[in-house]
């Protein structure tokens, strides 16, 4: 393993304000890591330490950051660019750029997202206001391929704060956790801003999980009890593209994650899942076996139809839910059956 560390610019730029670390985490980015680093230098904060960390990459990417980094370190309190000589996956990348940063607060970066030229101002400013924060989100722009407002696919999350989302007012880490154990309700995680302390007290991202790092965090946040807290305003450009590891089986009906994941629900949400959804998730993993198969998991009409068979309208659970959701009575976990 290759650390580059370089020590640049002045502890004075920071003007008495929190530095901020922003981890790239990079893996055969080239097409897209210049104009990562380009929106980073070009934030409105000023105290800023820059880490990029590469999963070992088989491209041209850390050239283009060694160079970018030699050119522009000037802008940075710190820079630093550590590589690998091996892929470790998402969850350990992520890691080795945590334990170089040094920053109070950590806003981690896809080397092929943009962030908006406000983005840590507009964390910050809001955290000044919030000081019980320790993690937050907020909204992120999706595009298809390039940044460009005819290729805005959507604004996520739209409604944030509607009653049974997982940010609505006066939702509780606990209830956050409750939620989260039923599924991984964060469809805007490129967004989080996190406190570094805290994200070292529940251990990092777990390297065990080399594709689905994030979700397990926000289980070990909530647990904790750690409030998830949302921002309403655009801070990220996030990009789909046909290389981007989040992006495989785009084509298909069920994402490679899901026939990856059973071992960790089996281990950290299933034990904990009233019986009814618990036995709803185990009954549609079953059924969904037969999609593994390729000419099934096409995103097909007969597909889809074989699909909502098996899983829903022959699940024997789901019906038992929908009953329950009915019934007028509530429990007082009430977020399993949202």
């Amino acid at each position: 393993m290759e650390e580059i560390g370089c020590q640049a610019g002045s502890q004075e730029m920071v003007h008495n304000k929190p530095l901020i670390s922003v981890i790239i985490s990079a893996f055969n980015s080239s097409p897209f890591i210049e104009e990562t680093l380009d929106s980073v230098r070009n934030q409105t904060w000023a105290g800023l330490e820059l880490i990029v960390s590469d999963d070992c990459s088989n491209d041209n990417t850390v050239d283009i950051c060694r160079n970018w980094i030699r050119d522009h370190k000037s802008r940075f309190v710190r820079t630093e660019l550590i590589t690998s000589d091996q892929n470790t996956g998402v969850a350990g990348n992520a890691n080795r750029g945590i334990r170089a940063a040094q920053g109070e607060w950590i806003k981690f970066l896809g080397a092929d997202d943009t962030l908006k030229p406000t983005c840590i101002e507009d964390n910050m400013t809001w955290i000044e206001s919030h000081p019980e924060t320790g993690v937050l989100f907020s909204k992120i722009e999706v595009y298809k391929e390039i940044f460009a407002r005819d290729s805005l696919v959507s604004v996520i999350p739209g409604n944030p704060f509607s009653k049974n989302g997982i940010m609505a007012p006066g939702r509780d880490a606990l209830s956050q956790y409750r939620m989260l154990l039923v599924c991984d309700r964060i469809h805007f995680s490129p967004s989080v801003f996190i406190n570094r302390e805290i994200l070292l007290s529940i251990g990092a991202f777990d390297e065990e999980f080399r594709t689905f790092e994030d979700y397990p965090v926000w289980l070990k946040l909530t647990k904790a009890g750690i409030r998830l807290d949302f921002m309403d305003r655009i801070t990220v450009n996030y990009r789909m593209h046909s290389g981007a590891i989040n992006n495989k089986g785009k084509d298909t009906l069920i994402k490679p994650n899901y026939f990856r994941s059973e071992d960790f629900r089996r281990r950290f949400t299933y034990p904990n899942l009233p019986f009814l959804v618990r036995n709803d998730q185990r009954f549609c993993w079953v059924t969904s076996q037969v999609f593994r198969a390729e000419f099934m998991n096409r995103d097909k009409i007969i597909n889809v139809w074989i699909k909502n068979l098996l899983t829903i309208y022959l699940n024997p659970f789901r019906w038992l839910l929908w009953i329950r959701k009915h019934l007028p009575e509530k429990s007082r976990h009430e977020e399993f059956f949202l």
